[in-house]
């Protein structure tokens, strides 16, 4: 994996290793050649108007701890550090639009875009992509739906974020369902034996988790999103050696997914703290033995402002 740092960009970006580009996405698109990649997965701003936090904390037991756990059991809960980013925007197509533009020229003839996004935007972007893809473009719109966090009591609480699919080509496009991980049935007994045994391939609704509070995979960094969703389109979109970006990196998900399936990779991200969890997320993959420990962390961010004040101090996804 090479880095390349904003002072550092060269007017031409070639594709010779796996990237992790620390710069305005705004810098870099364009200097990168058109029609490269089989996959572009984003995960942008939301614009939800509020900052993005996240706290790191260490849990130890404790009966007359501050925090409940399973069973009943208790814990002590120190704060370790904190990562935020401020997510508000005046005109957010006017951000996006650009950006979206690059996308459409890099996806390869057979490439596709997937663009996530939650309900505050995501049906304004939608007709943003209509108008730069084409309607005849527009593949899918995926409903990621989990079920953890905060719940207001003034509405129906908001569970899922929406992943807007778009291809460069819709006679050429790239879609391999034999490489997707499959489902249980919901009603396993309407089914033949073999059919029950080797589940059913996922429809337009996924039902995941979000990233394990205590697993390996959490990284401590705002906003990131599991492995577990961006691993089925990159399985699906892309083909083995094919080039995968995500030029809004975050946590490097992307580019954890794209090396455990053998895929290349360009990660770009702004944000100091971003490409940091992204070189140490990647070295930890690419080099297991040399992966420092890391504590225990949990997710402490304000959930929805309509919530009730009680409700505001619970971790939401």
């Amino acid at each position: 994996m090479r880095s390349i740092d904003a002072a550092e960009l060269p007017e031409r970006i070639r594709l010779d290793d796996d990237l992790l580009i620390h710069a305005d996405n705004a810098e870099v698109l364009p200097r990168l050649d058109g029609g490269m990649f089989d996959l572009i997965y984003i995960d942008p701003p939301f614009n939800t108007g509020r900052a993005q936090t996240r706290t790191q904390i260490a849990v130890a037991p404790d009966p007359a701890g501050d925090r409940a756990g399973f069973a009943g059991r208790r814990y002590t809960t120190t704060a370790l550090a904190g990562r935020a980013y401020a997510d508000v925007f005046d005109d957010y197509l006017g951000f996006i639009a650009p950006r979206l533009r690059e996308a459409h020229r890099l996806l390869a003839s057979n490439g596709t875009l997937y663009f996530h996004i939650d309900y505050r935007e995501a049906h304004y972007c939608k007709i943003l992509l209509d108008e730069i893809f084409g309607r005849e473009c527009f593949i899918n719109e995926i409903i990621w739906a989990y079920d953890y966090g905060g719940r207001t009591k003034r509405r129906w609480p908001a569970k899922h974020d929406t992943i807007l699919v778009y291809v460069r080509d819709p006679a050429a496009y790239h879609f391999d369902c034999a490489e997707v991980d499959r489902e249980p049935y919901m009603a396993p007994g309407l089914q033949t034996p073999e059919r029950a045994a080797a589940g059913k391939l996922p429809v337009d609704v996924w039902w995941h988790t979000i990233v394990p509070t205590s697993g390996s995979e959490k990284t401590g960094y705002p906003t990131q999103k599991p492995e577990g969703i961006v691993r089925r389109m990159v399985a699906a979109s892309s083909r083995r050696e094919g080039w995968c970006l995500d030029f809004f990196a975050g946590s490097g998900t992307l580019g954890a997914v794209a090396a455990a399936l053998g895929r290349r990779f360009v990660l770009v991200d702004s944000s100091p703290d971003a490409i940091a969890t992204c070189r140490t997320r990647l070295r930890a993959l690419m080099e297991p033995a040399d992966a420092p420990m890391e504590p225990s962390d949990a997710l402490i961010e304000p959930s929805d402002p309509l919530a009730e004040p009680a409700e505001r101090m619970q971790p939401t996804a």
